[in-house]
């Protein structure tokens, strides 16, 4: 496994549209090598501005989305179409503007979403739902229980979590499953559903997306020898390649070699 890669650009604007750009690429490359492609989406400001990016990158119409699936890093426990799911505010950046099989679109289990009503009310049922879902298309080049993700994006916030995965929580130092369902979340909603970082580093990529001075102590941590369990950024690594695709302001606390 490499080590981190690092690369900065101006402001937000400018660093959605690059990552958007890298981002088309990337998954064109994958699908005509493979025939299909797998994506991890993530939440946050600037992952949906990505998004938004994609949807609006002139080069959009290269990729065919008939063969990409989309996962989910991470999801608020809350109701089908509430505006905190991040399924929503991806559907509305990116998914309804391409054509792309609803069958391809694997998000993480609704509150009261459950079709069996399983899950309905308890984050753990729906973790172990999604992970049986991960399982069942998981590839014979993965580590089994998940899909071997072509990229995983994550963002990070001040505190360096990921995806949902909270420094000092036990959902960040579980290592045996590939989901889990967090309560008592620090930051609103209470209630999730997260990729455990086992699952996040049997991603082929990982790419960490970050903008504004917020993140800047978290993006420094993320790059060092922290454990973990304590910057759980720091344990967010792809398989054969991990990206920090940063604005100046999240870059502000590393220094980059020209």
């Amino acid at each position: 496994m490499r080590g981190p890669e690092v690369r900065v650009h101006p402001d937000a604007t400018v660093l959605a549209s690059a990552v958007a750009a890298r981002l088309v690429t990337r998954l064109v490359d994958v699908t005509a090598t493979r025939g299909s492609a797998s994506l991890v989406l993530t939440g946050g400001t600037i992952g949906i501005q990505v998004l938004a990016a994609v949807a609006a990158a002139p080069a959009r119409d290269a990729v065919n989305w008939q063969q990409v699936d989309f996962w989910w890093g991470d999801e608020a426990f809350r109701p089908p179409g509430d505006p905190a799911r991040v399924e929503t505010q991806a559907r509305a950046a990116l998914l309804d503007h391409v054509d792309v099989s609803q069958d391809r679109i694997h998000p993480m289990p609704a509150a009261d979403g459950a079709a069996d009503g399983a899950a309905a009310g308890d984050p753990e049922a729906a973790a172990d739902r999604y992970a049986a879902e991960l399982r069942s298309v998981a590839r014979s080049d993965g580590p089994g229980h998940v899909p071997a993700f072509d990229v995983l994006l994550l963002g990070i916030g001040p505190d360096a979590h990921v995806a949902s995965l909270f420094p000092g929580m036990p959902a960040v130092s579980e290592l045996d499953r590939a989901v889990v369902g967090v309560t008592g979340a620090p930051k609103p909603p209470p209630s999730r559903i997260s990729l455990t970082l086992p699952a996040i580093t049997a991603a082929r990529e990982v790419w960490v997306v970050a903008a504004g001075t917020d993140q800047a102590d978290a993006v420094r941590l993320a790059l060092s020898a922290a454990d973990p369990s304590l910057v759980p950024a720091a344990g967010a690594r792809g398989r054969e390649r991990t990206l920090f695709l940063l604005d100046q302001e999240a870059a502000a606390r590393i220094q980059v070699a020209p």
